[in-house]
């Protein structure tokens, strides 16, 4: 795992919210893309960030998974969150005596690329491939998912004052289907 990258889990537990997992990442957050062809059957991730920003993820629900002895992967229909942290562009600042401050016209959240649903995606396998739950397909439902700046960090809940991602799973309440 690269220096910038780290982890952190929270204990699984169920709430009263069927909250049953949270795990902070923290890394740049990757979007799962298009694959391309180079040959022999052979086909490789467009995007050269995808495999350090899956790892992250692997790495952090394994290292929780393994402090729950006799753990399984969660089964039976689920809800996610997923919020999304990036750091502002340096452009969204002023210079000069107004350094580090945040320009009117830099914009409230990150309309830009990545895009968010290719961002769930490939935390999700990350996350069926971590053991975290059976398979992703089990996600009938997301409570949250959301692209924010750092710049939020302490004032919206589950944004980082660093690029990484909140992960939240929760039993459905609608039960399975």
């Amino acid at each position: 795992m690269s220096p910038i990258t780290e982890a952190s889990a929270s204990a699984p537990e169920e709430t009263a919210s069927g909250l049953a997992l949270t795990v902070t990442v923290y890394g740049l957050p990757a979007p799962q893309g298009s694959k391309r062809h180079v040959g022999h059957g052979r086909m490789v991730e467009s995007s050269k960030h995808v495999a350090p920003w899956r790892e992250a993820v692997v790495w952090a629900m394994r290292r929780e998974i393994a402090r729950h002895s006799g753990w399984r992967p969660l089964t039976g229909p689920l809800d996610a969150s997923m919020v999304f942290s990036f750091a502002r562009p340096k452009g969204h600042f002023g210079t000069g005596r107004n350094a580090g401050v945040l320009k009117a016209s830099a914009p409230s959240r990150p309309a830009v690329m990545p895009d968010l649903s290719k961002l769930a995606r490939s935390t999700e396998d990350a996350i069926t491939t971590a053991r975290g739950y059976e398979d992703d397909s089990l996600l009938v439902g997301y409570r949250r998912l959301e692209k924010r700046y750092t710049t939020d960090h302490g004032r919206v809940d589950d944004v980082l004052d660093a690029p990484g991602c909140v992960i939240r799973l929760y039993r459905s309440e609608e039960g399975a289907g």
